[in-house]
């Protein structure tokens, strides 16, 4: 049992080793990213901070009060069961068969929800609805969120979760050092979480570095977004970042997973 699992923790290893390291060479980053770079020069000076605001606004409203709503969005005990039906296989026969099986919930929903954003996104920015498109899109990308940490058996409930919730994202839409000094930094939170130890973290502080993080990388996107028609765009930078956040996420979680299960 205990070799499957280490074999599959390195495998896992090596995926997230290719998301820290590896070139964006998708068609947004290769095509879409250089088109939105001509506009910057055009974006005013406070657009920035007015982006932090806002995304830091809908952390506070998500994770204060829209959670009971999100959850209204998916089917928990559906997933808890999916869970444990296939946590179970784990426990009684350690195969690859049922360690993949883990991951289908959690795809299944990152496939749906990153196409949902898309039309979301491409939607309102015919309409050139930018900025009131944040609360939605942090919204989808929590829920996101919570359906592959229920996928793995974690729960997202405690302030130790929703920070590392934060930080994972931090993670997923940095690069370069930042980004492995964030992963780093997460498996470090999550060891001490599923050890028994409360580590301690600022959930207020992750957020607003969330919330940097989230506006530094759709700065240009949500400018673009504001403009009737041309602001289409915002359906494919967001169906764009929620497929990579929900990619590292995956990894992540299962990477947890696997290493509960090592030190039980």
């Amino acid at each position: 049992m205990k070799k499957i699992l280490e074999e599959q923790l390195k495998e896992i290893e090596t995926k997230e080793s290719n998301l820290l390291l590896a070139k964006d060479n998708s068609y947004f980053n290769t095509t879409i990213n250089p088109l939105l770079d001509k506009v910057r020069d055009k974006i005013p000076t406070t657009l920035k901070g007015t982006l932090d605001k806002a995304f830091f606004k809908a952390f506070e409203l998500i994770y204060d009060k829209g959670i009971d709503v999100i959850e209204k969005t998916y089917n928990k005990d559906r997933i808890l069961v999916d869970y444990d039906i296939n946590n179970l296989a784990v426990k009684r026969k350690t195969t690859k068969k049922h360690l993949k099986d883990l991951d289908k919930p959690a795809a299944l929903s990152s496939r749906f929800n990153s196409t949902f954003s898309a039309v979301e996104g491409s939607v309102l920015g015919v309409l050139g609805i930018g900025l009131p498109d944040i609360p939605l899109f942090l919204a989808l990308i929590i829920k996101s969120m919570n359906e592959v940490a229920l996928s793995y058996g974690f729960s997202y409930e405690k302030e130790e979760e929703k920070a590392f919730i934060c930080i994972l994202l931090q993670a997923a839409l940095t690069s370069g050092a930042k980004k492995v000094e964030l992963n780093s930094k997460l498996d470090e939170i999550a060891a001490q979480i599923d050890s028994g130890i409360h580590p301690s973290l600022d959930v207020k502080e992750e957020m607003k570095n969330a919330s940097s993080c989230f506006s530094e990388a759709l700065l240009t996107a949500k400018f673009i977004q504001g403009m009737p028609l041309i602001g289409v765009v915002g359906g494919l930078v967001n169906h764009s970042y929620i497929r990579k956040i929900t990619a590292y996420a995956r990894v992540k979680y299962k990477k947890r997973y696997l290493l509960k299960k090592i030190n039980e």
